[in-house]
């Protein structure tokens, strides 16, 4: 392990380049994180006949309008809404051989008996994802808001996760990907501000992403969908259309499990991912003015994790802050490893109220540095 985690620092600047200009070369045009999305699903559709994108309000483009206009183009066999119903959207499917309209038909009949008989044919027939990946197809499923992903948490973590190791890798539902909003942004309110990725990122046999912009979310998500393992991917709502950069109009991947070097530094370490990442550069163009030289690094990828990449960088600055919109607990595997190799290996996690605040008192040396962020629920801090 300690050899590893001792890789040379110059090959850690090769590989940050590499990264930072995976895109380099290719036509671009200005999207925001809903065209690029879309435009990844298209692409895909395009490319796989047995992709399907479906989801409550999905048909008509869905809440935040990410699926717009497919149905016109793909039609209404592989476009389609679902009933309310997340364990539908994400489960099981015990009759392989029905078609997907007429698995959810007989949902939406399921809907006008008793309670307890709908109940019954939901865990017993009306999944559909996972089934429909199982075949060897591609499914595409829409989680209205992260919030609501926890009726399909048995189905996901114990299911879709699971399915490759419990028949012997004889199956496989590789072709599972879920796409779901996530974050706050200001006025969502309890059931539509959540970040849960830490509840998936502790499953074995998933994959969990989270973008940070519009060239990335299309990368990511293209690679997402043709990996050959079941993908959550979580897009930061409040990014949907205040993040507008050039995107790659073609058809291009960014690989899973490699975070992005956004700008390299020397006195610290600053790790985040989705929403937070902008964050972190308000708060790195702070430092710099102290004349704090900070690395900050986008994970992109929380499972599996880009542990070089992190090492090296903590084992050359000596210092790290880890920033995300998740509950307080700390609860991702770099930080313990990670503190073999920091100066000050204090853990201090805190909740913020406000708006704006101060993120503490760092020492480098006799420098003090006293930081500002704007964020809208955790940062946790590795000194």
């Amino acid at each position: 392990m300690f050899r590893r985690l001792s890789t040379t620092l110059a090959k850690t600047s090769s590989a940050a380049t590499c990264r930072q200009n995976s895109t380099a070369g290719l036509e671009t045009k200005r999207m925001n994180l809903v065209t690029a999305i879309n435009d990844a699903m298209r692409i895909a559709m395009r490319s796989d006949p047995t992709a399907i994108v479906f989801g409550e309000d999905v048909g008509f483009g869905g809440v935040f309008r990410c699926a717009v206009d497919l149905r016109e183009e793909f039609g209404e066999k592989r476009v389609f809404n679902t009933p309310l119903c997340e364990q539908g959207i994400a489960g099981k499917l015990s009759l392989f051989l029905m078609s997907s309209r007429t698995m959810f038909l007989m949902l939406c009949l399921s809907l006008s008996f008793s309670l307890s008989l709908s109940l019954s044919f939901i865990i017993h027939l009306a999944g559909f994802a996972i089934g429909y990946a199982s075949m060897g197809k591609t499914a595409i499923a829409e989680i209205q808001f992260a919030d609501y992903i926890f009726p399909a948490f048995d189905q996901i973590v114990n299911e879709a996760a699971k399915f490759r190791f419990r028949s012997g890798n004889q199956f496989n539902c590789g072709g599972l990907t879920i796409r779901t909003p996530c974050g706050a942004v200001g006025h969502g309110g309890l059931y539509h501000s959540q970040s849960p990725e830490a509840y998936f990122c502790h499953t074995p046999g998933l994959k969990v992403v989270i973008p940070s912009g519009p060239a990335d979310a299309k990368g990511l998500l293209l690679k997402s969908i043709r990996t050959q393992d079941p993908v959550i991917f979580f897009e930061p709502k409040a990014l949907y259309r205040a993040a507008v950069e050039e995107v790659p109009v073609g058809d291009y991947e960014i690989e899973l499990g490699q975070a992005k070097i956004v700008r390299e530094g020397k006195d610290i370490t600053m790790v985040g991912w989705g929403g937070q990442v902008n964050v972190m550069k308000k708060a790195a163009d702070l430092a710099a003015e102290l004349g704090i030289s900070c690395e900050l690094i986008d994970m992109r990828t929380l499972l599996p994790w880009d542990e070089e990449s992190v090492y090296n960088s903590v084992i050359k600055t000596g210092r790290l802050i880890v920033t995300h919109e998740a509950p307080v607990s700390p609860f991702f595997p770099f930080l313990c490893p990670c503190s073999l190799f920091l100066i000050l290996p204090v853990s201090v996690p805190f909740f913020v109220e406000n708006w704006w605040i101060c993120c503490g008192n760092c020492f480098f040396g006799n420098r003090r540095m006293f930081l500002k962020f704007r964020i809208t629920s955790t940062t946790s801090m590795w000194l």
